[in-house]
């Protein structure tokens, strides 16, 4: 049995580190060229561990381009694990493994087939969530279920904490299922598609703040927007900031006073000092901003910025 690997996010590296170490026959690893995948959220080196354990890492810029394919079909793999991969494999990469092509995709398929799944999840205010190990097919996210691992979305969760969960469960369903894919065996059943549309592709400029809304839907935004992602952002005074951390707080405002800065909170403990901004219904206490030249407020400095009376806008 030849097994084969495809990733370049951080969230596969778990995953591929448990197969190697539980002696999976792996013979090589794809990977995508360094200059590409700078451009990527949580980009995950593959070069230290592929060298650790002298497996053959190969980098390409598109795994559906006649080189990447050339290179598929050279290296004749029965499965192929393709883990936290954001080029969707077209007919002729799939078709060059023998068995087939296993990936993941972090919801519980059917629901939230398509892009940024934990992203939209925390945007939408679920409250679970989960990972799907599948057989990769042509279409978005429909091939037949092998596994899935369901998780709770807590109110203190982020993007980044949510994504260490898939990548955990990345590693266990990979290592559940590598007996059977090592005899030979292709299991799954077919997913039940229940017409939920697509989740469209969030771009960068779909991070801007929309202060009429509620304090807790713009608290989703900024927690589902957080590093690794490009992150949730405004203006003030004619200046552009990134909202890394805020928190939610209780009471109700005004509908003239939304996106106004009320004024600082005021702490011993310098993690909880910020600025508190008026939503279309209750508050936002920002807690972290950088502007786009990289000037980064927290604690006391934040709370001490002259802005009360100002307001966010959209510019």
């Amino acid at each position: 049995m030849r097994l084969g690997w495809i990733g370049c996010h951080q969230e596969g590296l778990g995953a591929l580190e448990g197969l190697l170490a539980a002696g999976a026959p792996l013979v090589a690893a794809i990977t995508l060229k360094p200059e590409l995948a700078a451009f990527r959220s949580a980009p995950g080196d593959y070069r230290a561990l592929c060298h650790r354990a002298g497996l053959p890492l190969y980098q390409v810029a598109n795994i559906n381009d006649e080189s990447s394919l050339q290179l598929l079909r050279e290296l004749a793999l029965d499965v192929v694990f393709v883990i936290g991969w954001s080029q969707i494999l077209k007919p002729a990469a799939l078709q060059s493994a023998r068995i087939g092509m296993i990936g993941t995709h972090a919801s519980l398929l059917p629901h939230n087939r398509g892009s940024a799944p934990i992203n939209w999840a925390l945007i939408r205010g679920e409250h679970l969530s989960g990972n799907s190990l599948m057989w990769l097919a042509e279409g978005v996210d429909g091939g037949d279920l092998i596994d899935q691992t369901a998780f709770c979305i807590t109110p203190y969760d982020t993007c980044a904490t949510l994504y260490e969960r898939v990548a955990e469960s990345n590693r266990d369903m990979l290592l559940r299922v590598l007996p059977q894919i090592l005899a030979g065996e292709r299991p799954g059943v077919p997913q039940q598609h229940t017409g939920e549309p697509v989740l469209p592709r969030r771009r960068p400029a779909d991070g801007l703040i929309d202060w009429s809304r509620t304090s807790t839907t713009i608290y989703d935004f900024v927690r589902a927007l957080t590093r690794p992602y490009p992150g949730a952002f405004s203006w003030l005074d004619g200046r552009r900031w990134t909202i890394w951390q805020a928190a939610l707080l209780p009471g109700e405002t005004s509908a003239e006073r939304v996106g106004e800065v009320l004024g600082p909170a005021l702490c011993p403990v310098e993690a909880a000092c910020g600025q508190v901004v008026a939503c279309g219904t209750g508050a936002l206490l920002l807690l972290e901003l950088q502007a786009d030249d990289g000037e980064i407020l927290a604690g006391r400095r934040l709370s001490e910025q002259p802005w009360t009376g100002r307001r966010w806008s959209n510019e």
